[in-house]
């Protein structure tokens, strides 16, 4: 019986041995959550792993406020990336706006290939002519009224910085993100009343943004994907964007911008009403964003009448080639 009973424990313990080395194949122990520590600083950026897959982009004909731009819905791929789990803050982008540009010049990134990268031309932004924050608050609040441009030069500089290659997200890669496999017109469901839980919006934000991560997360874990501010992605807007969609599955589509209006936004923000946040809504970049800009010509950094407008950072899950990150640079200054 003694026997039996040893036989039985040594057979349980091997059976955990081998479930316990199963799981660990099964998780990816370079693709988890992190937090990525800006050098020089305390400030600090969290990191969601979102994993690649497949979903049907945009709305459907019945879904309430939808418009023209939102379909038909088109079944697209994308592959796994780390997203940024709040808006980039105030504290955070202050880390860019006041670096010394002798500091960011000439640095060298090694990739995990063994390939070298080098990393100039990272401009900062011109200094602010007015409060960019509208008095709205800085401590903790998202970073608004910056261009695209001026996104994605944070983004470069924190490569720079960092070694990691971050960059805006793809239109389709931030409506995956937000729809954290859900098919509804918001990822917690259809049902608006329950909006006030996960979003700031007209109706609840007393006219200003709100800090960061202030109400619930989708099921990615990523906060604010429903209002607060609006974010860029890197897509040139397109009207048309399901139509003129290339394959089945679109593989990571991306509309590489051609001429400087309109660029997309996505997730609407505080200003908006339930309708303009759902997942699949859309907007247009417009010079109107602009229009009170005293300089002549206008700032390529700032935007005047945009204090809806914020950005959230990707990192792809495997990093681009030395030629595919530099030739993505070039293409951004090519684009302003």
């Amino acid at each position: 019986m003694q026997y039996h009973k040893r036989l039985i424990s040594i057979l349980t313990v091997c059976l955990f041995l081998i479930s316990a080395s199963q799981y660990t194949k099964m998780v990816d122990t370079e693709f988890l959550p992190y937090t990525e520590q800006i050098p020089d600083s305390d400030i600090q950026i969290k990191m969601a792993p979102i994993q690649g897959g497949t979903f049907y982009m945009g709305s459907s004909s019945t879904e309430k406020g939808r418009n023209s731009d939102e379909g038909p819905k088109r079944k697209v791929k994308v592959n796994s990336f780390w997203m940024g789990v709040h808006e980039i803050t105030w504290e955070q982008y202050n880390q860019f706006l006041d670096e010394n540009p002798q500091n960011i010049t000439n640095r060298t990134i090694t990739l995990k290939d063994g390939s070298k990268v080098d990393v100039d031309g990272v401009a900062t932004a011109t200094p602010m002519y007015v409060d960019m924050s509208f008095g709205m608050g800085k401590e903790g609040f998202p970073a608004i009224n910056m261009t695209q441009y001026s996104a994605a030069m944070y983004a470069k500089w924190l490569f720079a910085k960092t070694g990691n290659f971050y960059r805006l997200p793809t239109e389709a890669e931030w409506e995956y993100a937000c729809r954290s496999g859900s098919t509804t017109a918001f990822h917690f469901g259809d049902d608006t009343s329950q909006l006030d839980k996960y979003a700031w919006y007209k109706a609840n934000s007393n006219e200003k943004y709100h800090k960061v991560g202030t109400k619930l997360p989708n099921t990615y874990g990523l906060y604010d994907m429903h209002g607060n501010v609006a974010e860029w992605t890197m897509d040139e807007y397109k009207e048309n964007y399901f139509e003129i969609l290339q394959g089945n599955p679109a593989n990571n589509p991306l509309f590489k911008p051609t001429k400087l209006y309109p660029r997309s936004v996505r997730g609407g923000s505080w200003m908006n009403s339930p309708e303009d946040l759902r997942s699949a809504n859309r907007h247009a970049s417009s010079k109107k964003w602009k229009q009170r800009d005293p300089q002549m010509p206008k700032s390529i950094w700032w935007l005047t009448d945009a204090p809806f407008i914020g950005f959230r950072l990707v990192r792809p899950k495997e990093t681009p080639s030395k030629q595919e990150i530099e030739k993505y640079w070039l293409s951004v200054m090519d684009d302003f």
